[in-house]
């Protein structure tokens, strides 16, 4: 049998014969009617502000039969925007749940089948005991939301902001940071200050006059780090870049976002990385190409930064002059110990910028560059890219060299690695990528060295 109410909740639904004032729908209601007189009671409002609910009643409202009734109404009530209006309309109402009901309403309800609730209904036989439906629900639990009142605001906001976003900055790299959603998780003035920053670095930026991608960041957000990649700030600001240099091609990896900033005019850290080196001798007379041409003449191996690589102020080499190129710093090393003068460049893998930027230069000087990288797929790979990207020529990569050298590692038994991956065309030699099928094993550059520093010495 359920628990009677206690004072202040609804109660129990009495026979027509002893039926007297609700006293949860009419508190405090007179014995007779009010003298002519008197004043007219208040209009009570529709969602009075909340009262302090007794523990007994609040008790009996969190009772664990009533929570889905509950749960239900806080739905509602948040979807009508906290409006008290409407109906609940269910036949999933248990006999436990069915009993708690009938006593909340005052009134029976069928054992069995659909159960209509009214929210003003209920909303009048809870004003005496916790000020209504609303202050109830939030007595149990958390304040009841107005969410079509939130949606309207966030919608609002959202238009605020980008109408606000279009008059301070490029409304097209504006509309693309939109469309983005980059900022979309952002209060609106933390948006519009990024929005605000990434204008500024866009039309400062300026690659006639280089400055340190830390210190234009130092400059416009305070901080060195402010453009460092992963930043929200460097993502809207690269949707700019790329809309300016790369006709709206995003960047996908480290090394394009550094290209696309140094395009731009912002450098990135031009000291730490390094592009091993053997034998180059620059014909300018800057202090950098004397230096670089008293380490070839002593047969040292040099680190260029990209720093030092720009301070030459003209070609690293003369034009016509034959530079190989490899993959493996351990050819640089053999050829420096057999006192090899030939220049040489390293990639010390997938190139890195440093990497490129000397290559580069080293094309438009008009050197005859030659590479060499490892007899896998990859490697194959980045041979093509490598050679249609600064018109370099294959060097000791043919079909009969990977053969030759294959022969020469099984004579010595020297075991090699099986071939896996994808297979890559290579487009200097016809034959080479069915050769490399055929015998089904990978030759690394170590694997050759000997025939490489036929070459260089």
């Amino acid at each position: 049998m359920s628990a009677h109410p206690p004072d202040g909740a609804p109660a129990a639904t009495p026979s027509p014969r002893e039926r007297a004032p609700d006293p949860a729908v009419h508190p405090n209601a007179p014995a007779s009617a009010p003298q002519p007189d008197a004043p007219a009671p208040a209009p009570q409002p529709d969602a009075p502000p909340s009262r302090t609910v007794s523990p007994d009643t609040l008790a009996w409202l969190a009772r664990p039969e009533l929570a889905g009734l509950w749960q239900r109404l806080r739905a509602r009530l948040e979807r009508n925007g906290r409006a008290v209006r409407g109906h609940l309309r269910s036949a999933h109402w248990d006999q436990a749940e069915r009993r708690e009901l009938a006593m909340l309403l005052g009134k029976s309800v069928p054992p069995t089948g659909n159960v209509t609730v009214s929210l003003a209904d209920v909303d009048a036989r809870l004003r005496a005991g916790t000020g209504g439906l609303v202050a109830a629900l939030e007595a149990l639990g958390d304040p009841v939301r107005d969410r079509q009142g939130e949606r309207r605001s966030a919608h609002d906001t959202t238009t605020r902001l980008w109408d606000e976003a279009a008059v301070i900055a490029d409304h097209d790299w504006v509309d693309s940071v939109r469309r983005s959603g980059a900022l979309a998780r952002l209060d609106a003035d933390t948006a519009l200050r990024l929005i605000e920053q990434g204008a500024r670095v866009l039309t400062t930026i300026d690659p006639d006059h280089p400055v340190g991608r830390g210190d234009l960041a130092a400059r416009v957000t305070g901080t060195a780090h402010g453009l460092d990649d992963g930043t929200l700030l460097a993502r809207i600001v690269l949707r700019g870049l790329a809309r300016e240099h790369t006709g709206g091609v995003l960047p996908t990896n480290a090394r394009a976002r550094r290209d696309l900033w140094r395009a731009a005019g912002a450098t990135t850290d031009e000291v730490s990385a390094t592009v091993l080196t053997l034998g180059l001798r620059p014909p300018g007379s800057t202090p950098a190409a004397r230096m670089l041409r008293e380490r070839a003449d002593a047969g040292f191996e040099t680190h260029l930064t990209i720093r030092e690589i720009r301070r030459l102020a003209g070609p690293p080499v003369a034009p016509g002059t034959t530079v190989h190129v490899c993959e493996n710093p351990r050819v640089v090393e053999l050829a420096a110990d057999r006192g090899a003068r030939t220049p040489l460049v390293c990639t010390a893998g997938n190139p890195a910028t440093v990497v490129t930027t000397l290559l580069g230069a080293l094309a438009e000087a008009g050197a005859d560059l030659r590479y060499h990288g490892d007899f896998d797929w990859p490697g194959l790979a980045m041979a093509d890219r490598i050679l249609s990207r600064f018109g370099a020529h294959a060097w000791r990569m043919t079909a009969a060299d990977y053969e030759e050298g294959v022969t020469a590692a099984a004579t010595e038994g020297v075991p090699l690695e099986p071939l896996t991956g994808r297979p890559h065309e290579a487009s200097w030699d016809s034959e080479l990528t069915a050769t490399m099928l055929a015998l089904r094993v990978k030759l690394e550059e170590e694997s050759v060295l000997a025939s490489l520093a036929l070459d260089l010495t």
